[in-house]
């Protein structure tokens, strides 16, 4: 694993999911000819039958994109006088029912709502709040954050210094209120003026200066990030993700780690937190089901490319070897086939 993390020759130049359109690298596309009433039609057959038909429900759910799906909920209640989401909680149920409703969520209403039950309760799951954080374009937080104000009648912030304290509550509240640079621009004088000052704040002196990596990792551009890994690396030898290992612990590494990570490459990144969700006794569904639905119309086939890479089988194939029933159909068709 160190290796692919270690190669950073062709890094600035790569492609980012952060600057992907959706379509683009999704498994999930907008359908042609397109009817939402046709689809409220056929949801509506297949909950109120005799017995659910799942198949139905997991065709339609995952051959839309999202912003059809929306139409097809309008139409479903416009028809039944019903809400979808109140009868797919009410007709399905287990991790089936919660892929379900990840699906007909608005992107920007599922980020938010795992966000909320991520700090719901005694502590805070710092797993899934790194994860949305570190992997989010400005435009992505900026509509959770939307949403959260819409849903609450409160700024997402203000709940999250409830919930996280010391460096690590630092440099999540930057990521949290959109603080990065969202542009492309490379300066690379500033670049490697950057990869000193964390040079000096970690690896150089005896101690280290946490302010620094969070003021520079939270808030320069995905591509002038890129450009300081290749500097520091020039400058100590040793890679930035390997300095922060080793200099920093608890959560506030996990967080830096996870933006390197991604500035680095996304799809790599979920690849392992795809694995890290099936390995091992237990499945974390919560884990699997997130990633699935929420990189589905940006880089899941990317994911997929990566994650054969990394561990020499496929994807959709560690899905089938894991998972059960009506869950494991429709988290592998949002998969979309096996590479």
């Amino acid at each position: 694993m160190a290796d692919v993390w270690e190669d950073l020759d062709s890094l600035v130049k790569s492609p980012s999911s952060f600057l992907a359109k959706p379509g683009e690298r999704g498994t999930i596309k907008p359908k042609s000819n397109f009817d939402a009433e046709e689809d409220a039609v056929k949801l509506r057959k297949a909950i109120e039958g005799l017995g659910t038909d799942e198949k139905t429900l997991i065709d339609i759910l995952t051959h839309r994109c999202s912003a059809q799906r929306q139409l097809i909920c309008e139409a479903y209640q416009a028809a039944t006088g019903r809400t979808l989401l109140e009868d797919l909680e009410g007709d399905t149920d287990g991790e089936f029912k919660n892929v379900l409703v990840a699906l007909i969520t608005p992107p920007a209403t599922y980020d938010c709502h795992e966000i909320m039950r991520a700090i719901k309760g005694v502590g805070a799951n710092c797993d899934v709040l790194i994860e949305i954080f570190a992997s989010r374009s400005a435009e992505q937080i900026a509509a959770l954050n939307e949403v959260y104000l819409k849903e609450t009648e409160k700024k997402l912030i203000f709940d999250l210094k409830r919930e996280v304290s010391g460096d690590f509550a630092k440099g999540l509240l930057l990521l949290a209120e959109g603080l990065r640079d969202g542009g492309t621009d490379v300066d690379e004088e500033k670049a490697r003026e950057d990869a000193q000052i964390l040079y000096n704040a970690g690896e150089k002196k005896w101690g280290t200066d946490e302010s620094k990596f969070i003021e520079i990792l939270c808030q320069r551009n995905i591509f002038q990030l890129r450009q300081t890994l290749v500097e520091y690396k020039t400058i100590g030898g040793n890679t930035l993700q390997e300095s922060i290992k080793k200099e920093m612990s608890g959560d506030l590494r996990e967080l830096l780690v996870a933006i390197v990570k991604c500035v680095k490459s996304v799809p790599i990144y979920f690849a392992e937190r795809l694995r890290g969700s099936m390995k091992g006794a237990g499945t974390d569904e919560c884990t699997l089901n997130r990633i699935m639905v929420s990189r589905s119309e940006i880089d899941l086939l990317d994911i997929r490319t990566e994650y054969k890479k990394l561990y020499e089988h496929s994807l959709h194939s560690a899905i089938e070897s894991d998972l059960g029933g009506s869950h494991a159909d429709c988290v592998m068709a949002i998969c979309g086939g096996d590479d």
